[in-house]
């Protein structure tokens, strides 16, 4: 070996300790490693950025934008609201909800899609009186499989796409890894549904002790809007979709007067109030199914610069600037563009308007307006904003906009009519001129850690395999299977990379193996699509442990999992996976 594959192993080898060790983060330690090699001279300095500007970063980041804005859109909650139901039983629970999660992984990337339904499969958990554990695990899994059917679904598909692209000449098409990919998710969904979840071990079959944490239950006023002549209704007719999103409706206010009771047989007109008690995120959900608005939504409505709105939770101090005054004489709305939708008061139901109402230190405020907005006024009225207590605020009359925005651009990069990259930047575009994302989301919604490795480890590959020593280890392959047929080499190589990326990130693996199958491929004199098609099926499918994917890392505190707890449905799946996917591999791209 030269100087130079020497210097890029240990490099490389240190990089995998640090990434498997975990105490260091994984972006900076990819980010220190290039600039090691640039210092090395083992990456050319007209290189060493160069993969911030690689396509396939700039997919990611904007495939994770686009997700962003379909969920605020409420465009998969038309689907996802459909299935949560406490009286379904556990199995057919798990099947339905890995079916839409592997759809949606298709379209909006898989950590998008976990982060949409773990929500409501712990809601669906907790009516149900059982262990989220049973149900997350299986969820994610799904997402992680539903990933490999698209090109946008998981970024391993991408990174093995654009690699293509530099070392064959074109890239992967947007539904090349179907044929592949639907295959090992439709069989891994049906392992998970079926057995998978039994595999888990005794402790998740009692349901956990309550922690203690109470959730604070706000007061509010939501408006009631257009009323159908045709079918009219009385506050009583709302109750099972309270009940069904955990709010209580605890009264009724006309022409500024609140009605004496509940009002449950008082019929709804349009102007009315109806008061509701419940948490931010079950206001906001009944909300939604009720078609219910806001006081001043009018205000908040922009047209195609409205952005998107979001509840904040603040509580107040002494020394507060609202101490001994309401909303309504704070001129809160008119001069700040600030709701205050609601207000919690250690158990008490507020009697009065909630934006008349005298705030009393120590209450809780419930907030709703654009972020900038609401951290001014925070600001302004001195009251503390609860750390990650913010809920967004769907906006539901958007969501067909959303979805048309989001089929076109892939229509148009799947004819042809447009470079993948430039077809997602103007989904992203549309969504920021209609304000489905605010500039602020626009940032936020990017993993950024996660562009960094990318961005880091390009270069590094890319001298890895100039280098060499990619070479060396596909000789190293080749030598271990002589004489045997190529798809025992094909099954080493996906047993390799799977290792790998139950340790590693899976970008990382596939920035690796991507090179290596190529060259194997090359020493076997047989077609290299086969071989880059297993490198991505193999990095997206992490199941032993919470740290190979973002999914498993995610569901780990909320499903109370152990660190081996995982292998217990992954091992059994990934062997399923190496048994379905070869010869899938084979018969849809053959050698």
């Amino acid at each position: 070996m030269t100087t130079a594959q020497i210097e890029l192993f240990a490099l490389f080898g240190v990089v995998f300790a640090l990434l498997i060790w975990g105490r260091v983060r994984f972006d900076l330690v990819a980010f220190a490693a290039l600039i090691l090699g640039a210092f090395l001279g083992l990456v050319p300095s007209s290189d060493i950025f160069s993969g911030f500007g690689h396509p396939a970063v700039i997919i990611i980041a904007l495939v994770l934008i686009v997700s962003r804005g379909l969920m605020n859109s409420g465009a998969v909650e038309l689907i996802a609201s459909k299935l949560l139901s406490s009286s379904r039983g556990l199995s057919k629970h798990i099947a339905i909800m890995s079916v839409v999660g592997a759809g949606l992984s298709g379209i909006i990337n898989n950590v998008a899609a976990l982060a949409l339904l773990m929500p409501l499969d712990l809601e669906a958990a907790k009516k149900a009186g059982r262990s989220p554990g049973l149900s997350l695990m299986p969820l994610s899994f799904a997402t992680i499989l539903g990933g490999m059917i698209t090109l946008i679904g998981t970024p391993p598909n991408i990174v093995i796409a654009e690699y293509r692209s530099d070392a064959l000449g074109s890239p992967f098409s947007m539904f090349d890894f179907a044929p592949v990919g639907l295959s090992v998710a439709v069989v891994g969904i049906a392992f998970v549904a079926l057995f998978g979840w039994r595999m888990l071990p005794g402790r998740f079959r009692t349901p956990p002790k309550e922690d203690g944490f109470v959730e604070s239950l706000y007061s509010a006023e939501l408006k009631v809007g257009k009323v159908s002549e045709d079918k009219p209704l009385c506050v009583g007719d709302l109750y099972p979709v309270a009940e069904d999103k955990d709010v209580a409706i605890i009264g009724m206010i006309r022409n500024g007067r609140r009605i004496r009771g509940f009002a449950r047989r008082e019929p709804i007109k349009a102007g009315d109030f109806l008061v509701v008690e419940g948490d931010p995120k079950a206001i906001e959900g009944f909300m939604g199914a009720a078609k219910l608005e806001f006081a001043g939504s009018e205000r908040h409505k922009g047209g195609l610069s409205g952005g998107a709105l979001s509840l904040m939770e603040a509580i107040v101090p002494d020394n507060a600037r609202i101490v001994g005054q309401s909303a309504f004489n704070m001129r809160l709305l008119y001069g700040h563009s600030v709701t205050l939708l609601g207000i919690s008061r250690q158990g008490r139901r507020i009697q009065k308007r909630v934006r008349h109402e005298t705030i009393r230190a120590g209450d809780v405020l419930l907030l709703l307006g654009k972020p900038e907005r609401l951290e001014n006024a925070t600001t302004w009225l001195r009251v503390l904003p609860l750390a990650g207590r913010n809920t967004g605020l769907i906006q539901r009359e958007k969501a067909w906009l959303a979805i048309a925005g989001f089929v076109l651009a892939i229509a148009a990069a799947v004819a042809g009519f447009a470079y993948l990259p430039v077809a997602l930047a103007a989904c992203v575009v549309l969504y920021a001129a209609t304000g489905l994302v605010s500039g602020t989301e626009v940032y936020n919604a990017v993993e950024w850690k996660v562009i960094v490795l990318l961005g880091s480890l390009i270069p590094l590959g890319q001298a890895f395999e100039n280098a060499g020593n990619a070479q060396l280890i596909a000789d190293g392959i080749v030598t271990l299977t002589a004489g045997a047929p190529a798809w025992v080499t094909l099954t080493v190589l996906m047993i390799v990379t799977m290792t790998l990326s139950d340790f590693l990130n899976n970008v990382a693996t596939c920035l690796i193996a991507a090179p290596i199958s190529v060259q194997i491929a090359g020493s076997l004199g047989v077609n290299p699509d086969p071989f880059l098609m297993a490198v991505a099926v193999a990095a997206s499918c992490a199941f032993l442990t919470p740290i190979g994917h973002k999914n498993n890392t995610i569901i780990m505190g909320p499903g109370g999992y152990r660190f081996g707890d995982y292998w217990r449905i992954g091992l059994p799946l990934e062997i399923l996976v190496l048994i379905v996917a070869i010869p899938a591999i084979l018969i849809f791209w053959p050698l």
